[in-house]
């Protein structure tokens, strides 16, 4: 042994100890969970840090547009307008179909038998996989109205 020790000045105890904090206190992130459900969502958020250390929750990210192909239609004192009258859609694509109406009724895809309660004022949406070939009407069911005929293929 030579007699050399290994001295940590003073100073550097408070920085070390700091950093040991920060470190640990990073591990503790977010719950699998909590991933999945921002994920999910399509938002996220991140939390920093300020120099004095308290913590800070960034606003979320925007929202990627899902993937597919996106139809949307309003419905007015009967009248459909929007995403109407035959729409062509590729055979495995993904679809959205998102209908807002002024009266309770109910959104329903003929073929696929693909059904969504539709609330005054609120957006009712059905997402599938246009996989089976055909032409099919989506339509409310109380009031008869057809929306659109949807073209697979």
């Amino acid at each position: 042994m030579s007699g050399r020790r290994n001295v940590v000045p003073a100073a550097a105890g408070p920085t070390v100890l700091l950093l040991a904090v920060l470190l640990l206190t990073g591990c503790a992130g977010t719950s699998p969970e909590d991933a999945t459900a921002s994920t999910a969502s399509g938002a996220s958020s991140s939390a920093a840090s300020t120099p004095d250390g308290r913590a800070v929750q960034r606003s979320p990210t925007a929202t990627q547009p899902p993937s597919g192909t996106q139809l949307t239609v309003e419905v007015a004192g009967g009248e459909a307008t929007g995403d109407t009258g035959r729409v062509p859609v590729a055979l495995g694509e993904r679809v959205t179909l998102t209908v807002t109406g002024d009266a309770a009724d109910e959104l329903h895809l003929h073929g696929y038998d693909l059904t969504a309660e539709l609330l005054p004022g609120q957006p009712a949406a059905l997402t599938f996989t246009a996989d089976i070939a055909g032409v099919f009407e989506a339509e409310l069911h109380e009031a008869g109205t057809v929306l659109l005929s949807l073209q697979v293929g």
